[in-house]
Protein backbone atom coordinates (compact mmCIF):
# COMPACT_ATOMS: atom_id res chain seq x y z
CA UNK A 1 0.00 0.00 0.00
CA UNK A 2 1.95 3.48 -0.84
CA UNK A 3 2.22 6.14 1.34
CA UNK A 4 0.54 9.19 -0.22
CA UNK A 5 0.47 13.01 1.15
CA UNK A 6 -2.16 14.92 0.27
CA UNK A 7 -0.47 18.68 0.59
CA UNK A 8 -1.85 20.48 2.71
CA UNK A 9 -0.99 24.05 1.93
CA UNK A 10 -4.40 25.67 2.94
CA UNK A 11 -6.32 24.52 -0.58
CA UNK A 12 -10.06 23.88 -0.02
CA UNK A 13 -12.05 21.02 -1.21
CA UNK A 14 -9.17 18.07 -0.48
CA UNK A 15 -11.15 15.95 1.39
CA UNK A 16 -13.00 14.32 -2.15
CA UNK A 17 -9.29 13.85 -3.23
CA UNK A 18 -8.09 12.33 -0.11
CA UNK A 19 -10.98 10.04 -0.46
CA UNK A 20 -10.54 8.73 -3.78
CA UNK A 21 -6.79 8.17 -3.05
CA UNK A 22 -7.89 5.80 -0.44
CA UNK A 23 -10.34 4.10 -2.69
CA UNK A 24 -7.52 3.23 -5.15
CA UNK A 25 -4.99 1.57 -2.05
CA UNK A 26 -3.02 4.31 -1.05
CA UNK A 27 -2.57 5.29 2.54
CA UNK A 28 -3.12 8.56 2.57
CA UNK A 29 -2.03 11.73 5.23
CA UNK A 30 -2.96 15.41 4.50
CA UNK A 31 -0.06 17.64 5.79
CA UNK A 32 2.54 19.88 5.18
CA UNK A 33 5.58 18.40 7.46
CA UNK A 34 8.56 18.23 5.86
CA UNK A 35 9.52 14.58 6.58
CA UNK A 36 6.21 13.25 5.32
CA UNK A 37 6.39 15.00 1.99
CA UNK A 38 10.26 14.29 1.27
CA UNK A 39 9.44 10.54 2.21
CA UNK A 40 6.22 9.77 0.94
CA UNK A 41 5.61 7.22 -2.17
CA UNK A 42 3.75 10.13 -3.99
CA UNK A 43 2.80 13.92 -3.25
CA UNK A 44 -0.30 15.08 -4.51
CA UNK A 45 -0.86 18.89 -5.03
CA UNK A 46 -3.70 19.98 -4.95
CA UNK A 47 -5.10 23.35 -5.74
CA UNK A 48 -8.45 25.20 -6.65
CA UNK A 49 -9.59 29.10 -6.76
CA UNK A 50 -7.05 31.98 -7.62
CA UNK A 51 -3.35 30.99 -9.08
CA UNK A 52 -1.56 33.51 -6.94
CA UNK A 53 -3.30 32.33 -4.07
CA UNK A 54 -2.87 29.14 -4.41
CA UNK A 55 1.02 29.78 -5.19
CA UNK A 56 1.37 32.20 -2.04
CA UNK A 57 -0.05 28.70 -0.18
CA UNK A 58 2.31 26.81 -1.55
CA UNK A 59 5.08 29.07 -0.74
CA UNK A 60 3.99 29.39 2.90
CA UNK A 61 4.93 26.15 3.53
CA UNK A 62 7.86 25.59 1.56
CA UNK A 63 6.35 23.94 -1.37
CA UNK A 64 8.47 24.92 -4.45
CA UNK A 65 11.29 23.67 -2.42
CA UNK A 66 9.80 20.41 -1.41
CA UNK A 67 8.46 19.74 -4.91
CA UNK A 68 12.09 20.49 -6.15
CA UNK A 69 13.74 18.03 -3.40
CA UNK A 70 11.34 15.44 -4.73
CA UNK A 71 11.88 15.96 -8.54
CA UNK A 72 15.81 15.58 -7.74
CA UNK A 73 15.78 12.36 -6.76
CA UNK A 74 12.98 10.92 -9.51
CA UNK A 75 9.97 11.06 -6.42
CA UNK A 76 6.79 11.37 -7.65
CA UNK A 77 4.66 14.48 -7.77
CA UNK A 78 0.45 15.01 -8.59
CA UNK A 79 -0.51 17.76 -9.19
CA UNK A 80 -4.41 18.98 -9.73
CA UNK A 81 -6.44 21.70 -11.18
CA UNK A 82 -4.62 24.83 -10.01
CA UNK A 83 -1.77 22.67 -8.66
CA UNK A 84 -1.03 21.40 -12.39
CA UNK A 85 -1.45 25.59 -12.93
CA UNK A 86 1.65 26.45 -10.12
CA UNK A 87 3.91 24.04 -12.11
CA UNK A 88 4.23 26.32 -14.87
CA UNK A 89 5.90 30.15 -14.25
CA UNK A 90 3.20 32.52 -13.92
CA UNK A 91 -0.42 33.66 -14.74
CA UNK A 92 -2.60 36.22 -16.06
CA UNK A 93 -5.29 35.84 -13.75
CA UNK A 94 -5.62 38.97 -11.61
CA UNK A 95 -4.11 39.13 -8.06
CA UNK A 96 -3.10 42.00 -5.83
CA UNK A 97 -0.52 40.52 -4.91
CA UNK A 98 1.26 38.30 -7.55
CA UNK A 99 3.28 35.40 -6.76
CA UNK A 100 5.22 33.29 -9.28
CA UNK A 101 4.56 29.53 -9.66
CA UNK A 102 7.06 26.92 -9.05
CA UNK A 103 8.78 27.00 -12.69
CA UNK A 104 8.84 23.34 -13.07
CA UNK A 105 7.47 24.23 -16.66
CA UNK A 106 8.55 27.03 -18.92
CA UNK A 107 5.30 28.72 -19.84
CA UNK A 108 2.00 31.23 -18.30
CA UNK A 109 -0.85 30.42 -17.42
CA UNK A 110 -3.87 32.36 -20.07
CA UNK A 111 -7.52 32.88 -19.74
CA UNK A 112 -9.55 30.41 -21.84
CA UNK A 113 -10.59 32.72 -25.48
CA UNK A 114 -14.04 30.75 -25.44
CA UNK A 115 -17.17 32.77 -25.13
CA UNK A 116 -18.14 30.82 -21.93
CA UNK A 117 -15.42 30.76 -19.32
CA UNK A 118 -15.42 29.36 -16.85
CA UNK A 119 -15.14 25.76 -18.73
CA UNK A 120 -17.24 23.73 -16.07
CA UNK A 121 -18.40 20.01 -17.16
CA UNK A 122 -17.08 16.72 -18.69
CA UNK A 123 -14.66 16.84 -21.84
CA UNK A 124 -13.06 14.54 -23.76
CA UNK A 125 -9.05 14.50 -23.81
CA UNK A 126 -6.44 13.75 -27.04
CA UNK A 127 -3.85 11.39 -25.43
CA UNK A 128 -1.09 10.49 -26.85
CA UNK A 129 0.81 6.83 -27.03
CA UNK A 130 2.38 5.40 -23.96
CA UNK A 131 0.29 7.29 -21.43
CA UNK A 132 0.70 5.43 -17.81
CA UNK A 133 -2.28 8.22 -16.71
CA UNK A 134 -4.63 7.26 -19.17
CA UNK A 135 -4.71 3.74 -19.64
CA UNK A 136 -8.08 1.97 -19.55
CA UNK A 137 -9.71 5.65 -19.62
CA UNK A 138 -7.98 7.16 -22.62
CA UNK A 139 -11.45 7.53 -24.61
CA UNK A 140 -13.54 8.83 -21.70
CA UNK A 141 -14.64 12.19 -20.39
CA UNK A 142 -13.02 13.98 -17.65
CA UNK A 143 -15.12 17.04 -14.96
CA UNK A 144 -12.84 20.37 -15.89
CA UNK A 145 -13.90 23.64 -13.97
CA UNK A 146 -11.32 26.70 -14.64
CA UNK A 147 -10.81 29.93 -16.56
CA UNK A 148 -7.20 29.91 -16.71
CA UNK A 149 -5.13 27.03 -18.32
CA UNK A 150 -2.14 26.32 -20.32
CA UNK A 151 -2.59 27.00 -24.00
CA UNK A 152 0.78 26.10 -24.86
CA UNK A 153 3.61 23.77 -24.10
CA UNK A 154 6.68 25.52 -24.44
CA UNK A 155 9.34 22.98 -23.08
CA UNK A 156 11.40 22.27 -25.34
CA UNK A 157 11.85 18.35 -26.11
CA UNK A 158 15.36 16.36 -25.87
CA UNK A 159 17.22 15.02 -28.42
CA UNK A 160 19.03 12.32 -28.96
CA UNK A 161 19.18 9.79 -26.61
CA UNK A 162 17.00 11.26 -24.42
CA UNK A 163 14.05 11.27 -27.01
CA UNK A 164 12.35 8.38 -25.88
CA UNK A 165 11.69 10.40 -22.26
CA UNK A 166 9.76 13.36 -23.82
CA UNK A 167 6.53 14.59 -22.41
CA UNK A 168 3.42 13.29 -23.13
CA UNK A 169 1.28 15.66 -22.90
CA UNK A 170 -3.04 15.25 -23.39
CA UNK A 171 -4.62 18.07 -24.42
CA UNK A 172 -8.32 19.38 -24.89
CA UNK A 173 -10.18 22.39 -26.33
CA UNK A 174 -12.65 24.92 -25.08
CA UNK A 175 -12.49 28.11 -26.93
CA UNK A 176 -8.94 26.85 -27.87
CA UNK A 177 -6.85 23.71 -27.16
CA UNK A 178 -5.02 23.96 -23.71
CA UNK A 179 -3.06 21.08 -21.84
CA UNK A 180 -5.00 19.09 -19.62
CA UNK A 181 -2.41 16.47 -18.67
CA UNK A 182 1.55 16.22 -18.76
CA UNK A 183 3.71 13.13 -18.03
CA UNK A 184 6.92 14.53 -17.59
CA UNK A 185 9.25 11.80 -15.93
CA UNK A 186 8.13 12.16 -12.33
CA UNK A 187 6.19 15.17 -12.44
CA UNK A 188 2.70 14.58 -13.67
CA UNK A 189 -0.48 16.69 -13.60
CA UNK A 190 -3.85 16.93 -14.65
CA UNK A 191 -6.09 20.65 -15.66
CA UNK A 192 -9.50 18.42 -14.42
CA UNK A 193 -10.65 17.03 -11.46
CA UNK A 194 -9.90 13.32 -11.39
CA UNK A 195 -11.39 12.93 -7.47
CA UNK A 196 -14.56 14.27 -9.53
CA UNK A 197 -14.74 12.55 -12.68
CA UNK A 198 -16.45 9.47 -11.51
CA UNK A 199 -14.84 6.09 -12.52
CA UNK A 200 -12.82 7.27 -15.01
CA UNK A 201 -11.06 9.87 -12.44
CA UNK A 202 -10.72 7.00 -10.18
CA UNK A 203 -9.29 4.57 -13.29
CA UNK A 204 -6.17 7.35 -13.39
CA UNK A 205 -5.49 7.77 -9.92
CA UNK A 206 -5.38 4.11 -9.21
CA UNK A 207 -2.68 4.39 -12.23
CA UNK A 208 -0.95 6.84 -10.91
CA UNK A 209 -0.81 4.88 -7.38
CA UNK A 210 0.00 1.50 -9.05
CA UNK A 211 2.90 3.22 -10.46
CA UNK A 212 4.92 5.08 -7.02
Amino acid sequence: MPDVVVLDHGSGNVRSAVRALEHVGARVELTADRDAVLRCDGLLVPGVGNFHACAAGLAAVDGPRLIDRRLLTAAPVLGICVGMQVMFEDSDEPAATPEAGTGQWPGRVRRLAADVVPHMGWSHVRVPDGSVLFDGVADERFYFVHSYAATSWDLAPPSGAMAARAPRVTWAHHGGNFVAAVENGPLSATQFHPEKSGEAGLRLLENWVRSL
